[in-house]
């Protein structure tokens, strides 16, 4: 029996972005340098796959510092932590390295520079994901306030409103987020944004290229974690940009081929924590099914790279 035909539109850039790939060489070179076990405080990335294999090396995920031994290095996942951990790790002279992506860090040196000058800061985000939690821990209780909703914005209680500044988590949407910044810009005029976008290159590219394939595709499938924000983003862009089914899939096994009955193109993307072997695990598994015809849809460039902490690098 013949396949039916299928156009697989392909999006770059897709997958892994260079704040991930350097996290994950962080707890490479650190399992290379001082062997297992090495700790890692919440898990690296968003990504079951990833997470997985660095455990299989040696690597023991755990959710508070009290969970590591003092004999033992730690390291802080890509989303950054609160100010008070690496205090604790120094207070307990345990060896720690910090794996927060360079791109989060900025957002919290700005948040910081901002208190300095006697802002209290706004910021865009979710709440509970790790990387909220790790940007208002930069800074005393009461000076970070969490706005997830345009609607949140109208019963915000600021100390000044003249004395304002915002912030956003990186891996928003970046439509969503104009939005809530209007919002903030309506109530508050003298609010202060920041002098570059917070959300991130390889966020905004993953989203422009789901919307460059949206009117073209009956259904998308974004390759990444059910805990990964900016995947998650992916699977509400597509949605908002005319797609009429939209599904979030670890693995090639979680698709619901009953949704995709009767389809004649499809997009593929996946969130900056996942790998492109899980990419090409769902391409397969589409091959296995249908006459496939792929075209890759490429909206930007990416060529940034990370370097990895002094602390890990092998002398010259």
């Amino acid at each position: 029996m013949s396949k039916p035909p299928l156009t697989l539109y392909l999006a770059a850039p897709r997958g892994f972005c260079a704040g991930v790939d350097r996290a994950i060489k962080i707890v490479e070179m650190a399992l290379q340098k001082w062997g297992a076990p090495v700790y890692v405080r919440h898990e690296i990335v968003h990504n079951k796959f990833v997470v997985d294999a660095l455990r299989d090396q040696g690597a023991v995920f755990v959710e508070e510092l009290d969970d590591c031994p003092e004999d033992r290095p730690v390291i802080f996942s890509a989303h950054g932590v609160p100010k008070a951990v690496p205090a604790e790790a120094a207070r307990r002279e345990m060896v720690y390295v910090d794996a927060t992506c360079p791109l989060v860090s900025k957002v919290h040196i700005e948040a910081e520079r901002h208190h300095e000058n006697g802002l209290q800061i706004v910021m865009i985000g979710h709440a509970g994901h790790p990387e909220t939690i790790g940007t208002m821990g930069q800074l005393p209780d009461g000076e970070v306030l969490l706005v997830e909703t345009e609607a949140d914005v109208a019963t915000l209680s600021v100390r000044d409103p003249a004395r304002l500044a915002f912030v956003t988590q990186t891996t928003l949407s970046v439509d969503d987020t104009k939005g809530i910044v209007a919002a903030l810009q309506a109530r508050f005029p003298a609010i202060i944004g920041p002098h570059k976008e917070d959300i991130c290159y390889a966020t905004t590219n993953r989203q422009e290229a789901v919307k460059a394939m949206a009117g073209k595709i009956d259904a998308m499938l974004v390759v990444g974690a059910p805990n990964s924000s900016n995947s998650r983003r992916l699977v509400e862009v597509a949605a908002k940009n005319g797609c009429a089914y939209a599904q979030l899939v670890q693995r090639a096994t979680d698709i619901d081929w009953r949704a995709l009955e009767g389809i004649r193109a499809i997009g593929i993307t996946a969130g900056a924590s996942a790998p492109e072997v899980l990419v090409n695990e769902v391409i397969d598994a589409l091959k296995a099914r249908y006459d496939v015809t792929v075209e890759q849809v490429e909206t930007a460039t990416e060529n940034v790279e990370f370097k990895v902490p002094r602390i890990l690098r092998v002398p010259a």
